[in-house]
């Protein structure tokens, strides 16, 4: 294990490897059971999208642990599966297994401009400033997935600001049931929330016994925050034990639904029939961009903002990615484990799986190699026999993790001129739009277009990348074809 992992080279060892993986685990397990609620509303059986999210998962992250020897562990991306469902599916009217054709083919893509360094590029390509602005920007980006599920914060939404139901636009007079979404504009007005559920209670109990623990440095401090939370939840009324029910028939039966989706994106409904509408083929090489730009810049903001400043992608790393052929550098082997992970998924039958940001809490607890994905792999396929009982671990246990993780990212911050108003915009708006737009992606695309912005007006255009450029014009291409549709 030594030898193959190299754990002393990377500092650790193997038990606070072990600890990282759990931790890990329980930061994104949540995926497991939110990516088939998502999913299954374009008419995909919940179970075998259930058990499709777990092969993915686990497959994306043993790739990761035994070809690039990183702490990172992938799954359907959120957002990405919203994208899927309401965008692709109800919106554009295309059915689920075309969606899953054009995941499978972003997928293609994904590995093509991995092979071709492109990627590589893509990243030699933002300037060091973004760079350390897409790390803290991950901190708060973090952070607000811990506060918002732990639902300590609610919005209010005034009727007049409300645009649409269930993707739907949106008329007073009209009676609605089954609400799925409900889309506000600014008019949804955040705030603290009222403790008066022990949901909420548990939530508070569990952040202030994280941050005490990790105050105090006591090893294992997310994890030891997580389980005790759990426990705590229990006399709430939070934990429901009594979920618990090892059942072999419902694994069985959601074996037999498996194969509704596995493979689906080549048959009939899928890819054979994804090109046969000539009036829809622009449609759908835009629909792949979309999904391909979101989970290319979702990756690399995750591997920048968390590598740089753990070291796990340490100079000489990078340098031999710039600088080397094939897949000599962790990075090189991050980025293409990343890459087919998504084909992967398409074929078993979920949206695009990508690297996730919650590898960050298992990063923030030590996490410094490979180990630590084996581990969080082997957690998740664990799942598909105790998934009653992972079950069990409520959000609310799981938040506080994710911002004591982000509140440790946003050091990054500090790196920033944030007296000279030209590297302060690009950074402001790189940094904060990824908590706003809920996606990493959308907040460097926020990023890229103030810093070409400045550069221009400052009369200093000489000094943007052309891959800077190129990625902010389709960047906008991108957000043209989502208003248009």
């Amino acid at each position: 294990m030594e030898k193959f992992f190299k754990l002393k080279e990377n500092g650790t060892k193997a038990s606070t490897e072990v600890i990282a993986g759990l931790t890990t685990f329980f930061a994104m397990s949540y995926i497991i059971f939110v990516n088939p609620s998502i999913l299954s509303a374009t008419g995909m059986p919940t179970q075998a999208v259930f058990l499709a999210t777990i092969i993915a998962a686990a497959i994306g992250t043993l790739v990761m642990a035994l070809f690039a020897n990183v702490p990172y562990a992938q799954a359907p991306g959120m957002g990405l599966n919203a994208f899927f469902t309401y965008t692709v599916c109800f919106a554009l009217g295309f059915t689920w297994q075309q969606a899953l054709a054009m995941v499978f083919i972003c997928g293609i893509v994904n590995i093509l401009i991995t092979v071709t360094k492109l990627r590589k590029a893509i990243i030699k390509s933002i300037p060091e400033s973004l760079q350390h602005a897409i790390g803290g920007g991950i901190g708060i980006f973090v952070a607000y997935i811990g506060i918002k599920n732990a639902n300590l914060v609610q919005f209010t939404s005034d009727p007049g600001t409300i645009m649409s139901i269930n993707g739907s636009a949106f008329s007073a007079g009209a009676t609605y049931e089954g609400i799925t979404s409900v889309v506000s504009s600014g008019g949804a007005v955040p705030a603290l929330a009222v403790f008066n559920s022990p949901a909420l209670i548990l939530a508070l109990i569990g952040l202030i016994l994280t941050i005490i623990l990790l105050v105090a440095k006591v090893k294992g401090a997310i994890l030891i925050g997580i389980v005790a939370t759990t426990i705590i939840g229990i006399p709430l009324g939070v934990v429901d034990l009594s979920a618990i029910s090892l059942s072999a028939d419902s694994l069985s039966a959601s074996f037999q639904d498996l194969g509704v989706t596995f493979g689906a994106a080549f048959g009939p409904e899928g890819m054979q029939t994804l090109f046969a509408d000539p009036s829809k083929i622009l449609m759908v090489i835009m629909t792949i961009f979309a999904f391909s730009i979101s989970d290319t810049f979702d990756t690399i903001g995750t591997f920048i903002g968390t590598g740089r400043r753990s070291g796990i992608f340490s100079a000489d790393d990078m340098k031999t990615m710039e600088n080397s052929k094939g897949f000599k550098s962790k990075m090189d082997k991050a980025l293409f484990a990343d890459a087919i992970a998504t084909s992967i998924g398409a074929v078993v039958g979920t949206s695009n799986t990508t690297t996730y940001v919650e590898s960050s809490a298992g990063i923030g607890a030590g996490g410094r190699t490979g180990l630590t994905s084996l581990v969080t792999a082997i957690a998740l396929l664990a799942c598909m026999f105790l998934a009653p009982v992972m079950g069990i671990v409520p959000s609310e246990a799981t938040a506080p993790a994710l911002i004591a993780v982000g509140i440790m990212m946003m050091s990054a911050f500090k790196e920033i001129k944030w007296g000279d108003f030209e590297e302060a915009v690009p950074a402001f708006f790189a940094g904060v739009f990824m908590a706003l737009c809920y996606s990493i992606s959308y907040g460097i695309a926020a990023g890229f277009l103030f810093y070409c912005i400045v550069k221009i007006v400052r009369g200093k255009a000489k000094e943007l990348h052309p891959i800077l450029i190129v990625s902010t014009i389709l960047f906008i291409l991108n957000f043209i074809v989502l208003a248009v549709i």
